[in-house]
């Protein structure tokens, strides 16, 4: 038995502190999970088996299991069980891989599958001591992005900064600063162009009482000349700047997955089965490289090679991470770089931790058919040394 993707919704994503401040992480996941229902006309709410969903971070508004909360929030009905995954930027990747798998053994046959991140609204926390009232002060530790009260067991070169790690990443591949400007302005540029012709209207959601209506990074007056006037963030002597690097985003991202006998149920076709999967780990500090192994795995599965992939949706969590990814698929077979995030990536559209697997996956389900493409592979990268791919084949170009 096979899964295969049937509908997939997203909010715009929002800038740190932006046009989503107001929204709480689980609101943001409702609203996916009403408006992914509204997209399937023959669905009973009550025959979802599973809602599996997708979180980095938990330590706040998202009330721990935010997969169980939301779909509550959204009138789901009680009986569906819900939980929540945290491979921290793959999370939401990871649970429609999950999902998969659920409707591969015949334990459900739909399956609903998201993440969210509210960066905005990633809380402070205070270390707990073991015994009240310590004698010295206690700082508080942002949950926004990255390590937090670091275990001291862990060897010092593995929780460098994620900046730091790829600074390290564009030392080994000798990736200069230009490359990586000329890929942030590709990926501005590519966003743009995809709002203004449409391809995003029916992705993402116009919702009522919340301002944004398209994807809030997306900046259409940069050049290569305002992205090379940045200073480097993480190094003096870096290439990394905040033009070259996704920002802190807000927002949240839902796939409906079932099997092929579930598009009764449904009341939809589907549009892209899930032919393999991946998922690969490394040093901590190498995981910008970790979507190339992922990736491997995932084609080998789906018993396909790189020359017969059409397109590629890789989340651009920086553009050098990106560029070591493409350049070492091209030296494996890809096509061409330019199949590789053709409606924009991550650096403009915002990477919302919990959130951007589920948008790469419904973006390039969309992309296969408007390309008229057979195979695609989406990835992504993961802090502390993961990646993970999922190879989806178009329904409409299967043999």
């Amino acid at each position: 038995m096979s899964a295969f993707v049937y509908a997939a919704v997203r909010t715009p994503f929002g800038r740190f502190r932006g046009g989503l401040a107001e929204e709480r992480p689980d609101d943001l996941a409702a609203l996916v999970i009403q408006q992914l229902i509204l997209k399937a006309p023959g669905l009973d709410p009550s025959r979802i088996g599973e809602v599996v969903w997708g979180n980095a971070n938990g330590a706040g508004e998202e009330n721990r299991n935010v997969g169980r909360m939301a779909a509550l929030l959204a009138g789901v009905p009680v009986s569906v069980p819900g939980t929540t995954v945290n491979r921290l930027c793959g999370s939401s990747l990871d649970a429609a891989m999950i999902a998969s798998r659920v409707i591969e053994t015949g334990d459900a046959s739909v399956v609903l599958t998201g993440g969210v991140e509210s960066m905005t609204r990633a809380p402070w926390v205070l270390p707990k001591p073991g015994r009240g009232y310590p004698a010295g002060n206690q700082a508080l530790v942002s949950t926004t992005l990255g390590w937090r009260l670091v275990n001291p067991n862990m060897p010092k070169e593995w929780t460098v900064s994620l900046g730091e790690a790829n600074e390290q990443l564009r030392e080994k591949y000798g990736v200069p600063r230009e490359r990586q400007d000329e890929f942030a302005l590709r990926s501005h540029q590519l966003a743009a162009q995809a709002w203004d012709e449409g391809f995003y209207d029916d992705l993402v959601i116009r919702a009522e009482g919340i301002g944004l209506t398209r994807d809030e990074g997306i900046r259409t007056d940069t050049s290569i000349e305002k992205l090379a006037g940045l200073k480097p963030s993480f190094r003096p002597d870096g290439t990394i700047t905040a033009g070259n690097a996704s920002p802190l985003s807000d927002g949240a991202s839902a796939v409906l997955l079932g099997s092929e006998q579930a598009a009764t149920t449904i009341g939809l076709d589907p549009i892209a089965r899930i032919a393999g999967r991946g998922a690969f780990a490394l040093e901590p500090q190498a995981f910008g490289y970790a979507p190339v192994e992922a990736a491997g795995i995932a084609l080998k599965r789906a018993g396909i090679t790189w020359d017969e992939v059409g397109a590629v949706e890789l989340n651009e969590a920086y553009a050098v991470q990106s560029l070591v990814c493409v350049d070492a698929w091209l030296a494996q077979g890809l096509r061409a770089p330019e199949i590789v995030n053709t409606k924009g990536g991550a650096i403009a559209i915002g990477h919302p931790l919990g959130a951007s697997g589920g948008r790469v996956l419904g973006t390039l389900a969309k992309v296969l058919r408007e390309r008229r493409e057979r195979w695609g592979v989406a990835a992504i990268c993961i802090g502390v040394g993961q990646g993970l791919a999922v190879v989806l084949e178009n329904t409409e170009m299967a043999l």
